[in-house]
């Protein structure tokens, strides 16, 4: 097979590398084309753009496969934790006991955040939403620790890294207690990671959290199918800000904003409303399953489907055996998931759903389990990003360790009025 690509323009003919991946994905260099041609290539959201190369993550969406460092999802769900997990795809290895111990160690010694940090939490009002708060206090804990301001530091890399992924859970706690006028609970050495989040979630002054094994490991699990999913709008947002050269707080407090869009990170949370709007009607589903298949009715069918998967989403059916296992464990009773079964046992046994292979997808099933940990639903998108963020640190690294890194910028075909004068105010049609 040919190693480049022949492209005709104006009667010449340019040859353009093609470069395969490691997963034989094949795509055309064009980084010389202004250059030689005079032309740019438009591609409007970026959709068959490749933005860059990197080691982190593989998805074939037609298969239905996702892997970590080359390790598959299904392996990392049952063998693994978030943390190891964690350490794979910022490092690029699995860690031995000694690595992992050494990275377990650093992220409890920072779990805490500055004290003058509290006062920042009391500025935003009552019903301020979490990721607003989220995102403006994981740039403003970067004001408190030297190093960190100022250009993206290789020498202090893994406890910037630690630092992010151990106080992330640590600000999306204080801000759910600040939402609902709760007293701040602090870490607790002796919890690991998702422990010490939902103790302190839920705790109280007087009596710690009940931490259950199944919970724990059902919040763990999310947190793991969520820590990277390659190059969407929030992964990439953090890599273009990472190109200037930004500290890794302020890229990933970028990715944060990124995230908050109702198109991205907001799906789980879509799910559990269109639940109670179904509840609200007075529906089991039945109906709303009938009018979903209506193109005129202005119903959509949240929660399934994938824009990359057009296959059963891997995450998907390891989630799908979690929430029913948390739910027969946890004799769970809500009118809501009850309705989901219903949804989720029409969808995969009805034809037209299955012939559009509009399969539940994984907000359908972490969803219904935050809901049944009793996680409120402005809550869901920041724990997406607690998920997300070793995948956000990973990609600020490769940007980081990259000789040859530049400045994202990309290029417009712009559409707007050719040369025309100024024309003074009094003068003005």
């Amino acid at each position: 097979m040919s190693n480049t690509a022949n492209l005709e323009l104006e009667g010449k003919t340019y040859s353009l590398p093609v470069v395969s991946g490691s997963e034989n994905e094949k795509a055309i260099a064009i980084g010389s084309l202004r250059d030689t041609t005079g032309y740019i290539t438009l591609d409007d959201g970026y959709g068959n753009t490749g933005s860059c190369s990197s080691k982190i993550t593989f998805i074939d969406g037609e298969k239905g496969i996702l892997r970590y460092r080359g390790i598959p999802i299904e392996e990392l769900s049952e063998k693994s934790s978030f943390i190891e997990t964690a350490y794979l795809l910022i490092y690029g290895e699995l860690p031995d006991h000694a690595q992992l111990r050494a990275f377990s160690d650093l992220l409890t010694q920072n779990a805490n955040l500055h004290e003058d940090m509290k006062h920042h939490f009391e500025g935003f009002p009552p019903n301020a939403h979490p990721m607003a708060i989220l995102s403006a206090m994981i740039n403003a804990s970067s004001c408190f620790y030297p190093g960190l301001m100022g250009r993206a530091n290789k020498e202090r890399f893994d406890i910037h890294a630690a630092r992010l992924l151990s106080q992330v859970r640590t600000i999306a706690a204080f801000s759910y207690r600040k939402s609902r006028g709760l007293p701040t609970m602090y870490p607790k050495p002796v919890y690991k990671y998702t422990a010490n989040f939902l103790h302190m979630m839920f705790s109280e002054p007087y009596q710690d959290y009940q931490l259950k094994p199944e919970v724990v490991k059902a919040l763990d699990l999310i947190f793991l199918l969520h820590a990277d999913h390659e190059q969407n709008c929030s992964t990439a947002t953090v890599r273009m800000v990472a190109s200037s050269q930004a500290n890794l707080f302020a890229c990933a407090a970028a990715g944060v904003c990124a995230l908050w869009g109702p198109l991205h990170g907001g799906a789980n949370q879509a799910v559990i409303e269109m639940l109670q709007d179904i509840h609200e009607s007075g529906d089991d589903g039945s109906r709303f399953i009938q009018a979903a298949k209506d193109k005129n009715s202005g119903q959509k069918l949240m929660g399934f489907g994938h824009r990359v998967y057009k296959n059963y989403d891997p995450r998907a059916k390891i989630i799908k055996v979690a929430c029913d296992n948390l739910l027969n464990t946890l004799h769970v009773s809500d009118p809501l998931l009850d309705i989901a079964k219903h949804l989720e046992e029409a969808a995969l046994r009805d034809d037209y759903f299955v012939s559009r292979k509009l399969y539940p997808n994984v907000d359908f099933y972490s969803g219904i389990i935050m809901r049944a940990l009793g996680i409120p639903v402005e809550m869901f998108t920041v724990i997406f990003a607690i998920g997300r963020m070793p995948g956000w640190i990973a990609n600020f690294k490769e940007i980081l360790d990259d000789p040859k890194s530049r400045i994202y910028r990309p290029r417009q075909v712009y559409q707007g009025p050719t040369l025309r004068p100024y024309v003074s105010i009094d003068q003005r049609p």
